[in-house]
């Protein structure tokens, strides 16, 4: 049995989906069952992270973990973990981690590191999934693309190479059903280096219509922000993103290299999610 965290969630969902198209005994904890829509064959089990008492019964006959970091709760699910019998966790964690730093740069960083240290002195074995910006990330501007042709950003000239979070998963099922990924840090990315303004056009090349990008004013955009994200995560989200203006970004061939198969472009990604924006 495989438990996975987050399993609502972007990436936890499609950990689901392809652990069971591969035909694995799935467990999927999530805080509603009732609203969780998981696909038949999959066991769901009502808990929470941050809620320790319900984590042995999700738990129990588990082996492996797919590991959604909430803050402060490895402690207590690690305890768990080993109490129940798990072998292995597969933990997503975030590029930003810093293995030479004393001191992580910013709390997005800090908060993976912390839960990063506790899986690594765990004594089970482990594999951190590190990836950069997510394709999904454009879904913050779909209401926007529904409404018009103008999509508003925030440094529209930020260079990143997304992500689909189905490769992301992809790499994640294999660490958590085949040996030889123990200790890894997979640094994870899409196959291109692209611009909020690259990202928005292409869309609109998927869409059938021209999308245009304006840019939002970062104090716009961060009024916005904090209406649903704390002010420290989006000072520092605005501050990376400013700082990839007309920069270069990392592009690796990790998920080739563990799964046997090129990264998903942006474009492939837009062409399977392309509803969201219509």
């Amino acid at each position: 049995m495989i438990l996975v965290t987050g399993a609502t969630g972007n990436v936890g969902r499609e950990v689901v989906d392809q652990l069971l198209a591969a035909g694995h005994d799935v467990r999927a904890l999530t805080r509603d069952p009732g609203t969780a829509r998981l696909p038949g064959g999959v066991e769901v089990a009502a808990g929470d992270l941050t809620l320790p008492e319900t984590l042995p019964a999700a738990l129990d006959g588990a082996t492996a973990v797919f590991l959604f970091p909430v803050p402060g709760s490895a402690p207590a699910f690690l305890k768990a973990a080993k109490d129940a019998g798990v072998r292995r966790v597969v933990l997503l964690s975030s590029m930003a981690v810093d293995d030479d730093a004393e001191v992580q740069s910013n709390p997005i960083a800090a908060f993976h590191a912390v839960i990063e240290d506790a899986v690594a002195g765990s004594g089970l074995e482990w594999t951190f999934l590190r990836p950069g910006a997510f394709a999904a990330n454009s879904y913050q501007w779909a209401e926007q693309a529904k409404a018009g042709d103008v999509v508003r950003v925030p440094f529209p000239g930020a260079v990143t190479a997304p992500i689909d979070e189905a490769d992301i998963a992809a790499v994640g099922v294999r660490a958590l059903t085949e040996d030889g990924h123990n200790g890894a840090k997979y640094a994870l990315t899409g196959p291109e280096q692209l611009t909020q303004t690259d990202q928005v056009r292409i869309m609109g090349e998927v869409l059938g219509r021209p999308l245009r990008v304006e840019e939002l004013p970062a104090e716009v955009a961060r009024e916005r922000m904090i209406k649903h994200t704390p002010a420290e995560i989006v000072d520092t989200f605005l501050d990376m993103f400013a700082k990839l203006v007309g920069g270069e970004a990392l592009v690796t061939g990790t998920v080739q290299q563990v799964t046997g198969r090129p990264a998903r472009t942006y474009a492939e990604w837009a062409q399977t999610h392309a509803n969201a924006f219509r």
